[in-house]
């Protein structure tokens, strides 16, 4: 009869690698052990296993078709033939089991054959590849934001000098802290492109920085450091990108920050004093530009405006002169058709022009009695000027002078008898 192997290879048994179990005491060959003597002996443990084991592929009954009792001593073929292949099934469903794998959401696996790349698997879920040594796979996170930090590790406080000194154009010195952040794009290019080293991300750190000097060696320390701050922290992405496809690293640069740039500890007050100079400078230059800007427009619109009004009053003179001229032949010409008549005309407008402006009243010396009257305030009131403040009154001539005016008066219109008669 073949005992259940649960029975025979169970370490419950009280009576496992003892003689006192189930009978058998005396058919063992052990000697007896009292049950709280101290944990078995390894060697008999071992002897008992073995007895077991061989008892396993026994064939059962001394009287068996075989023979005598020599071959009921003696291991059954085909019983270990059976116990063999049950244990071969079992070791080949665990050998086959070990095969199964989960893929986590975010994850892709790269399934390896003797060591070369077969396929990638980037759908999350349980999956199923032949068992190791055949094939092995490697998880990679394709949805992680990494992140490498050139010059300090941790804090900006902690810096590595070596990484974040660098030398602008205008030949000064930056130091610059600065954090790169990447994902994966190509999962079988991160693992078998990049050189095994320490620390897989090596490369992204040396790109980095090359790509960083490079384009701080392009502009200039107040460029870097005030002026163009991010079109440096974009050159400097676009340039990494650059240099991470060239070596098929498997990674997209998504973002370059820079955590402080400022000129080294040892020369930074001196910079600062020149920086505030340079301030300065920019902000006389500054109030210049402005002063220049609301002078001039103003200068040249008063040199504008007296043009204007020197072409006005050259304008004005031609013309005039040209009026004159005009006027003079066509007065020329009405003389020599009647002078006479002409020239009495030209006197009463000259007269006239002449007395317009006037308040003195000249009448004749016979008509005495007209002197008392205020002809000058009559002539004031009738006028529309009337509300113009009146010059002083003119005082009447003495007596004496009184016979000179017609004497004049007599003398003016024989002058012009004389002129028309000629």
């Amino acid at each position: 009869m073949w005992k259940p192997i649960s029975r025979i290879f169970s370490l419950n048994d009280p009576g496992w690698g003892r003689g006192g179990s189930g009978g058998n005491n005396g058919g063992d060959g052990q000697r007896p052990r009292p049950p709280n003597d101290g944990p078995p002996d390894l060697d008999e443990l071992w002897r008992d296993f073995n007895r077991r084991l061989n008892g396993l592929f026994r064939r059962g009954g001394g009287s068996g078709a075989g023979g005598g009792g020599g071959g009921s001593d003696g291991p059954s073929l085909r019983g270990a033939g059976a116990g063999a292949g049950v244990l071969g099934v079992v070791a080949l469903l665990l050998w086959l089991g070990s095969g199964f794998y989960i893929v986590p959401e975010g994850h892709a696996a790269a399934i390896l054959r003797f060591g070369e790349f077969r396929s990638l698997n980037d759908r999350p879920g349980f999956t199923w590849r032949l068992p190791y040594p055949v094939e092995v796979h490697e998880l990679v996170n394709v949805q992680q934001l990494r992140q490498v930090e050139i010059g300090y590790r941790s804090n900006v406080k902690n810096k590595v000098l070596k990484e974040s000194l660098m030398l602008s154009q205008d030949q000064s010195i930056v130091d610059m802290q600065y954090a790169v952040q990447y994902r994966l794009s190509d999962p079988v290019a991160w693992l078998f492109n990049n050189n095994p080293g320490p620390a897989p991300e090596e490369i992204i750190r040396q790109a980095a920085e090359t790509a960083m000097r490079e384009t701080v060696g392009r502009k200039g320390i107040d460029q870097v450091l005030y002026e163009e701050k991010e079109a440096v922290a974009k050159d400097a992405q676009k340039l990494m990108q650059s240099i991470a496809d060239r070596y098929k690293a498997g990674v997209a640069i998504i973002d370059v920050t820079i955590q402080q740039a400022q000129p080294p500890e040892q020369v930074q007050a001196a910079f600062e004093d020149a920086n505030k100079a340079a301030q300065d400078r920019e902000r006389l230059i500054n109030e210049g530009r402005a002063y220049a800007n609301d002078v001039i427009p103003k200068a040249r619109g008063n040199a504008a405006r007296l043009s204007e009004e020197a072409q006005g009053y050259k304008q004005r003179v031609i013309a005039t002169a040209e009026g004159d001229a005009s006027r003079f032949r066509q007065i020329f010409t009405e003389y020599a058709k009647a002078p006479q008549v002409t020239r009495d005309r030209m006197y009463l407008e000259t007269m006239q022009q002449v007395f317009a402006n006037t308040t003195k009243v000249y009448v004749d010396s016979r008509n005495s009695t007209l002197l008392s009257l205020p002809l000058e305030r009559l002539l004031q009131s009738a006028s529309p000027d009337a509300a113009r403040p009146t010059p002083a009154p003119v005082a009447p001539a003495p007596a004496a002078e009184a016979p000179a005016e017609p004497n004049r008066a007599r003398e003016g219109l024989r002058s012009r008898d004389r002129d028309a008669s000629r």
